[in-house]
């Protein structure tokens, strides 16, 4: 589904300025669930027709998309994201229009958080896969920066690896 986002209230901060996606936004997210995926793509990332992906254009900055995200998911008592990025990302030009700009604007945002890398090819066979079984949404931003695209996989917040593999072992010493 495809939708075009306007502003719902005038603010002289337009980094701030609620739009129609935060909505739908939040109300997938609290629908979302381990093993679902959020991207926050760049302007050029393709319309992908799988039936368990859902796309909203977001009409704006991909810094703007990547803070509201991130903020809504740290706020969420649910789910935690684990980040991946384009590989590709870390090579492009320093002499890349906006890059600069760019990577000091998002540097901040993800501060602190592990952020994995993978070949971008490899990443629509993963959410291809995924899409069979879960939801995935696409929030298509204006960013032109190549290989910019921000990949969330949603892991759940209240139980970590740790604690399930203590569960695992502790019905394996049953049987």
């Amino acid at each position: 589904m495809l939708s075009n986002c306007q502003q719902q209230t005038p603010s002289n901060n337009s980094a701030t300025r609620p739009t129609a996606w935060v909505d739908t936004f939040q109300q997938q997210l609290a629908m979302m669930g381990h093993r679902n995926w959020i991207v926050i793509a760049d302007a050029a990332y393709p319309l992908q027709n799988a039936p368990g992906i859902q796309t909203l254009d977001t009409g704006s900055d991909q810094t703007v998309v990547l803070t509201e995200v991130l903020a809504r998911l740290k706020a969420s008592r649910h789910v935690t994201p684990i980040i991946y990025q384009d590989r590709e990302f870390d090579y492009l030009p320093a002499t890349l229009p906006g890059l600069g700009a760019y990577r000091q604007q998002r540097q901040p945002l993800l501060a602190g958080r592990v952020v994995q890398t993978m070949p971008h090819d490899s990443v629509f066979g993963r959410l291809a896969e995924a899409s069979r079984t879960f939801g995935i949404l696409i929030l298509k931003t204006t960013s032109t920066i190549p290989y910019s695209t921000i990949f969330l996989q949603l892991d759940c917040a209240y139980w970590n690896a740790a604690a399930e593999k203590k569960l695992r072992n502790a019905m394996k010493a049953t049987r």
